[in-house]
């Protein structure tokens, strides 16, 4: 069993690295632009539109693999 958690967190760390650089990169992209305003209704409608996104990525990747593991996709 111990075996399995490092393996994951093999898995997880360049996951993470990949989000962090997503996220520097938008930044960096986002203040290149210059001059550009939202309004608080802009950001809540993006921070909303993100979470979303979120989670329906976490329920289609749930749905997926309970369907593996209960032999739907055999």
């Amino acid at each position: 069993m111990k075996g399995r958690t490092v393996r994951s967190g093999l898995l997880v760390l360049p996951v993470l690295l990949l989000l962090g650089f997503a996220v520097y990169a938008a930044w960096i992209g986002w203040n290149a632009v210059g001059g550009t305003e939202m309004s608080g209704h802009g950001v809540v409608a993006m921070v909303l539109g993100a979470i979303f996104t979120i989670g329906l990525t976490g329920v289609l990747v749930g749905l997926l693999l309970y369907s593996n593991r209960h032999g739907y996709d055999r």
